[in-house]
């Protein structure tokens, strides 16, 4: 980053804004950004000192130092994206840098605001000119694989692809990225990645809390599977399924990804579990079911919890079951991929006293399981078996473990930090194509309607989904 460059925020008067995207700013200009402008857009009738303001009074105490010494390339304009954008432009061009400044736009806005706003920005020449001109959607990308496409159209219509950065925050959390480094860059793994030594894969993403705040009336709208399976999980599976790129070009990268997410079949045989949790307990406390939170209708039909069992159609994958599960209102916080490993042809040692049984079948232990942890801990664990010290050959479990804070010392920078970045830098390898948006959707419109069960609050979901698993597959990870 070396030429001026000025970030629009349309939005700027929202929560996003305030907890993420600021925050992230100020992270990348406190590290030498000097040249960083942010522009904020919204209705209310800030001036720049009232708008530096209030976004100072919303930001953590530890990130008011950085503030004030950002503060004055903060600067605002009243208007609505929906609305003409002359005196945004206007603004732009006044500020130091003008017309020749590199320009990121961001929609922070509702979903119904994305094609007022990208028409307005390519009739208002926002994005032509200077060195370059780049455009940060948010998700939802649509409701469905029609929706998703008629966006895409008219993104397309004002705007090149390489300048539409559809942001996935999951893509940039430091252990989804491991992910790729992880399978890419040790030797040991790759050849065992595959169906001829991978059982299974997990998928999790529990959730303690219920509907946030604020945001019913969007959950209620797209319910679990439209807000959290159909971006950030399956991201996360293209990532496990995809195959090795032959650079790191963005492009190639991004092909190989569609290329899994095009692959993904789901078995008739076994139908999502779809459920929404009841009134139960929470940290020792009652809370209310989901039809009694704020702003959720008596009529609504959104699930708050998911489960699938999925397979990647292709030689690599061919019979490996994916089950990914997301559910509000569960026992523990936690998102994480486990990759199973299958156990060896011969069973030659006691493993334990009393193997699990299912259906009639003494089932072997899976001593070999590979988990990466993604939130709230960020971390990875390899599982084996050792013997235990004595005359019998008995084994146990054992575990590597690597931690990321404990290796580096500190935090791993936020998702939004690093994908701001990215943008301004002009590196979409963390950003969604929008063939990769398709095919999701693609995917997910393919699952057949299903009813809809209940779970109690506090609990991990509907008993129906532990029948995902086949035979001796095991059970879903509790973190």
């Amino acid at each position: 980053m070396e030429k001026l460059v000025q970030v629009v925020i349309f939005g700027a008067s929202g929560d996003l804004a305030a907890r993420k995207l600021v925050p992230a700013l100020l992270a990348i200009a406190s590290k030498g950004a000097a040249n960083l402008q942010l522009v904020g857009v919204a209705r209310r009738p800030y001036s720049d000192a009232e708008f530096r303001e209030a976004l100072a009074a919303r930001l953590d105490p530890g990130e008011r130092g950085a503030f004030e010494a950002f503060a004055g390339r903060v600067h605002y304009v009243r208007g609505d994206a929906a609305d003409g954008l002359e005196p945004l432009r206007t603004r732009l061009d006044e500020l130091a840098g003008g017309a020749p400044a590199g320009r990121l736009f961001y929609l922070s806005l509702k979903p119904g605001l994305f094609v007022p706003a990208m028409e307005n920005l390519g009739g208002s020449g926002l994005l032509q000119g200077g060195p370059w001109r780049r455009v940060i959607v948010e998700k939802p990308f649509g409701h469905d694989l029609a929706s998703a496409r008629t966006l895409n159209q008219t993104l397309h219509r004002v705007a090149e692809e390489s300048q539409i950065y559809r942001i996935d925050h999951y893509l940039g959390k430091e252990t989804v990225q491991n992910l790729f480094a992880f399978r890419f860059n040790n030797a040991i793994f790759e050849p065992l990645w595959n169906r001829r030594h991978i059982e299974l894969v997990q998928i999790t993403v529990a959730e303690e809390l219920g509907v946030e705040k604020g945001r019913a009336g969007y959950y209620d709208a797209v319910g679990a599977l439209r807000d959290m399976v159909q971006n950030h999980m399956l991201q996360i599976l293209a990532l496990v399924a995809m195959e090795p790129p032959s650079s790191l070009d963005p492009e190639t990268l991004r092909d190989q990804k569609v290329a899994a997410l095009k692959a993904l079949r789901f078995p008739r045989e076994d139908p999502p579990v779809r459920a929404r949790y009841k009134a139960g307990t929470a940290d020792g406390r009652p809370v209310p079911g989901y039809l009694d939170e704020e702003g959720v209708g008596p009529d609504s039909t959104a699930e708050t919890f998911v489960a699938l069992r999925a397979e990647v159609a292709n030689w690599r994958w061919g019979g490996v079951p994916f089950l990914l599960r997301h559910g509000k209102r569960m026992p523990k916080r936690f998102t994480e991929v486990k990759v199973q490993f299958r156990v060896p042809p011969i069973q030659l040692f006691d493993t334990c006293a009393q193997p699990p049984v299912v259906d009639g079948l003494a089932c072997q232990l899976r001593p070999n399981h590979l988990t990466l942890s993604i939130q709230p801990r960020e971390a990875l664990s390899l599982g084996f078996g050792v013997k235990v010290p004595g005359p019998g050959m008995i084994m146990a479990p054992a575990e590597l473990a690597f931690d990321y804070r404990d290796r580096f010392g500190a935090q791993t920078a936020p998702a939004y930090e690093r994908l701001l970045l990215d943008a301004i830098n002009g590196d979409p390898s963390l950003f969604l194509r929008n063939d990769e948006v398709e095919a999701a959707w693609s995917a997910v419109d393919a699952l057949p309607a299903q009813p809809l069960l209940d779970y109690p609050a506090g609990s991990w979901g509907p008993p129906e989904a532990d029948r995902l698993f086949h035979g001796c597959e095991g059970s879903w990870s509790r973190g």
